[in-house]
């Protein structure tokens, strides 16, 4: 479940603007006619007098990026496909209706914020876990995991998304599980179902999928104390071949920032993996919501930047922590319903995002939610 201003009142840290960005067009470069301009090395040094490694400056389509030299260039390389065609736009999406919030059975251990209703803070602290911690957070990923394969069977045309989040709903307590996002600071469902445009945190509802469509299902449980989430969109029906090239980079993006991950290393290092390759293959990265620190708690520290930043810190063997990036088709600006945790593109922009909890080791990255 993303962290955003949408429903936690933080939002994400703004993009950097000083001399070390991550620079960009403003067009987005597009992974056909794919051209390279080699400019010459650059070296600097940091305020504190160390050497920062040589880089690179290529224009790939017309556009400007720094990669870190020929390595991440090829990588990139092997990724390139053709480009990206516009989908012909439905209709918007519309509120259905929603329906009362579903009951668990009383012997079913809550989170504290189940009941309080109001809006929960992010807790200032980096959930790193012991042998223990870790076994309980391997349950709980792995539950939420089995979880969001069983709602993708779900995901066919006429289907409500009201249907999904009851059958998922049932499934999650006869595992002895409760729902996170269930009383989440008031949200009423199990799960999000965020279908075309909607960006992330779309309410199950009367809303029935038609074939073609794409649905974002975000799942969350709370198991023996410990919280576990993990996301992936799927295609009701059948999908065109820009749509299937869509996800497979959304995908492709959360692998390299989670490839980047181990003991010592930046945070920001995750959000520069991911803004690469999402803007060669010319989508944009929603940067108002962000990946979480989680474990006994739903939401911490630290913020999990999907775009290029600045923001310092560094991982620890034992955390854990949730990537999860959207990317959407189009750039636009996202607004929120009335309901206060709807959010969806302003032109009607399609947006896809894939999440898993991570768990950092002293050599890479364990993937909690991979079955």
């Amino acid at each position: 479940m993303s962290h955003g201003a949408s429903y936690s009142g933080v939002p994400a840290p703004p993009r950097p603007s000083g001399p070390h960005a991550l620079l960009l067009s403003a067009a987005p470069p597009s992974a056909s006619n794919f051209t390279i301009n080699r400019r010459n090395p650059r070296t600097a040094s940091s305020v504190f007098g160390k050497a920062i490694p040589q880089k690179r400056c290529f224009v790939v389509a017309g556009g400007l990026t720094w990669v870190d030299g020929v390595e991440e260039l090829m990588e990139l390389r092997q990724s390139e496909e053709e480009a990206p065609v516009k989908v012909k736009k439905r209709p918007p999406l519309r509120r259905g209706k929603v329906y009362p919030q579903l009951t668990v059975p009383e012997h079913i251990p809550r989170p504290s914020y189940v009941g309080a209703n109001i809006s929960q803070e992010l807790h200032a602290v980096r959930q790193i876990h012991n042998a223990e911690g870790i076994t309980g957070m391997r349950a709980a990923c792995k539950l939420a995991a089995r979880v969001l394969n069983f709602a993708g069977t779900l995901v066919k045309p006429s289907v409500t998304t009201n249907e999904i989040d009851r059958a998922v709903h049932d499934m999650i307590v006869e595992a002895g599980a409760y729902p996170s996002p269930l009383g989440y600071g008031g949200f009423p469902k199990s799960i999000c179902t965020s279908v075309n445009e909607c960006v992330c945190h779309g309410l199950p509802d009367s809303t029935q999928l038609q074939n073609g469509d794409i649905i974002n299902i975000d799942v969350n449980v709370f198991l023996n104390g410990y919280h576990g989430g993990t996301s992936r969109t799927f295609v009701c029906g059948e999908a065109d071949k820009s749509i299937k090239h869509f996800l497979k980079a959304a995908e492709e993006c959360l692998e390299k920032g989670i490839s980047v991950c181990r003991d010592g290393v930046n945070y920001r290092k995750i959000g520069k993996k991911i803004s690469n390759l999402a803007y060669f293959y010319g989508y944009h990265v929603v940067d108002r919501f962000v990946g979480h620190g989680i474990g006994t708690m739903l939401h911490s520290e630290p913020l999990i930047l999907h775009h290029a930043n600045d923001n310092p810190g560094r991982m620890v063997e034992g955390e854990t922590f949730t990537i999860e990036p959207i990317l959407i088709m189009e750039k636009a600006e996202c607004v929120t319903w009335e309901n206060g945790w709807t959010t969806v593109t302003e032109d009607g922009s399609w947006a896809a995002q894939f999440e898993h909890t991570v768990l950092v080791t002293r050599t890479g990255a364990e993937i909690l939610t991979k079955l």
